[in-house]
């Protein structure tokens, strides 16, 4: 090993050696296609004393990381809009929920199966329910699919897990009392105290949102620097009021959060601090290399491994079940469930509490380390090939897909029999619920299809005829009332990393009405101009491209509102 003396002499050489290392291991990781929080965990391996032993100023990297991990919490506190929360969907409160209870329940029982004492097995239970929101949202962001229905399920039962992080953070905090306290108090004591507390700060995040928030923010947004210095600052300042009072740091930090997430300019913030954040959770993962031997990982071998399996095939195992349970296709189940077979930074930040208060030991922290090593790693390539993952496992996924209620099938054939339709139109989000509004207005009589439950309930509550249905299932297709019908609209989103292939649902529904020798019309929807002539050559007669079209629309009627107004300039 070379000689890194020199590094140790002056605090800048260390922090320096450190950057430089985070930006080496950050590269290869880019080149893996991996999350930069795996290259930081391994970094914070590599500079701990069983590697290159650069870190020497402990404290600074300590101080560094505290911060790092108030201004995460901080972050996740933003994004805690109490407006939001109560808008979740019951998919994303029963998944949420479904997958923490049974991860945690499971995760424990494995854990006293592979001798695990008690408290430990609770700590690692709870932090293997934990799903990283940063690298699911930046997935899913890179695949166009934050808009689509898996992806907003996703989403919100990770504002579900957010939820229960806040909840463990509170009982960590109770526990913390009592740990700083140094004396034994009764359960009803503890409680007392944590509630008083509790109230109190409550209280006063409640009176600085509802009279200070917003009017300091309109301030403070005019500059975009002072912007910064006061978030930061203001994390800071609830994480150390939480300390003081007995709560952890972290809790005030996400507290500090939640006080914002209700002004208009939350967004504004994260946007602004997010590379902070980064930057800083780099000395997080530093300061854990610190507690980790890498010759104690060795006999955490086998045990990360069958955590790991647990968590890649269990996790996405339970949301398959809940969602067919309420009625989704196996689709959208596989796909949502995808997003939980990993863990997060929160399962290492929850560990690392546990550690600081004496429940566990650096053998727990290291097990939850490699464990989240692999899951992060092995889940960022199951995300990223999802479709192509689905279409190899579709055959056997039919298992979690719930059958049509027999009454349910049976009123709906009624109705496609007793009645004719105009239009049938595919897909019921934004861009399809509109168009089907309008037609829908001009007097058309249409057939809403949707493979969302959900939508299908609330457009029989406004009046429409809407089914439950999948554009790419033949032997649906061939149950329609087609005669009669005029046009057939596809409004289902094609995203862009598949292209044009069998998978292709736009192209499914193009053969399928073929082979029923549908004598009307065709149109689909693209978002790329390039798809148009391809997408006629296989069999549409109109190719809408919505935000050309909207666009087209828009500056037609500018150029008409500016002819309008021509007489009166030359009469000026």
């Amino acid at each position: 090993m070379p000689d890194l003396s020199i590094i140790h002499t002056i605090p800048f050489y260390e922090i320096t050696s450190l950057l430089v290392l985070a930006a080496a291991v950050g590269a290869l990781s880019l080149l893996l296609r991996q999350p930069m929080i795996v290259s930081f965990i391994a970094v914070g391996i590599l500079a701990g004393p069983s590697a290159l032993d650069i870190v020497q100023s402990s404290e600074k990297v300590q101080l560094l990381a505290d911060l790092g991990i108030t201004l995460l919490l901080f972050l996740v506190g933003l994004k805690l809009d109490l407006k939001l929360i109560r808008s979740m969907g019951l998919v994303s409160l029963a998944t949420g929920l479904g997958q923490v209870l049974f991860t945690s329940v499971a995760g424990f029982f494995i854990g006293r199966l592979l001798g695990l004492d008690t408290t430990t097995s609770l700590y690692v239970a709870v932090a293997l329910t934990f799903s990283s929101t940063i690298i699911i949202v930046k997935l899913l962001s890179d695949k166009k699919e934050v808009d689509s229905l898996h992806g907003r399920i996703a989403i919100g039962f990770l504002i579900v897990q957010d939820l229960v992080v806040v909840l463990a953070m509170i009982v960590l905090s109770a526990f913390g009392v009592d740990s700083q306290s140094g004396v034994e108090s009764s359960a009803l004591m503890r409680t007392g105290t944590i509630m008083i507390y509790g109230i109190a700060m409550l209280l006063f995040v409640a009176v600085f949102i509802r009279f200070v928030a917003t009017p300091v923010i309109s301030r403070m947004v005019q500059s975009p620097e002072l912007l910064v210095t006061f978030a930061i600052g203001w994390a800071a300042l609830l994480a150390s009021l939480g300390s003081y009072f007995g709560f952890s740091k972290e809790l005030g930090g996400l507290l500090a959060g939640v006080s914002l997430a209700s002004t208009p300019f939350r967004e504004t913030i994260l946007s602004r601090l997010s590379t902070v954040r980064d930057f800083l959770l780099l000395f997080f993962f530093i300061s854990l290399g610190m507690h980790i031997e890498l010759a104690l990982l060795g006999s955490q071998i086998y045990p990360a491994i069958l955590f790991s399996l647990f968590v890649l095939i269990g996790n996405p195992l339970i949301v398959m079940i809940i969602m067919g349970f309420l009625g989704y296709r196996k689709r959208t189940s596989f796909l949502a469930g995808l997003t939980v077979a990993q863990i997060s930074e929160f399962s290492l930040i929850f560990i690392a509490m546990g550690l600081n208060l004496g429940h566990v030991s650096s053998d727990a922290l290291g097990l939850v380390t490699l464990v989240g090593l692999i899951t992060i790693a092995l889940s960022v390539y199951m995300i990223t090939y999802s479709h192509m993952l689905y279409a190899f496992l579709e055959p056997v996924l039919g298992v979690f897909e719930k059958r049509v209620h027999k009454g349910q099938e049976v009123a709906d054939r009624e109705m496609l029999g007793a009645r004719s339709y105009d239009i049938i139109l595919f897909g019921l989000g934004r861009y399809g619920s509109a168009v089907a509004q309008y037609l829908k207005n001009d007097g058309y009589r249409i057939l809403a299809i949707d493979f969302n439950p959900d939508e299908v309930r609330r457009w029989k509550k406004q009046g429409f005829d809407a089914v439950y249905g999948d554009a790419s299932d033949q032997e649906f297709i061939g149950s329609l009332p087609l005669v009669g019908v005029q046009w057939v609209v596809s409004s289902v989103a094609q995203h862009d990393f598949l292209g044009l292939t069998h998978e292709d649902p736009r192209i499914a529904l193009i053969d399928a009405l073929k082979q029923q020798r549908f004598r009307g019309k065709i149109a689909v929807s693209t978002q790329k101009v390039d798809e148009r002539e391809i997408l006629i050559s296989k069999g549409a007669d109109v190719v809408f491209l919505p935000f050309y079209d909207a666009a087209e629309r828009a500056a037609k009627r500018l150029a008409e509102a500016m002819q309008c107004e021509l007489p009166i300039a030359k009469d000026i």
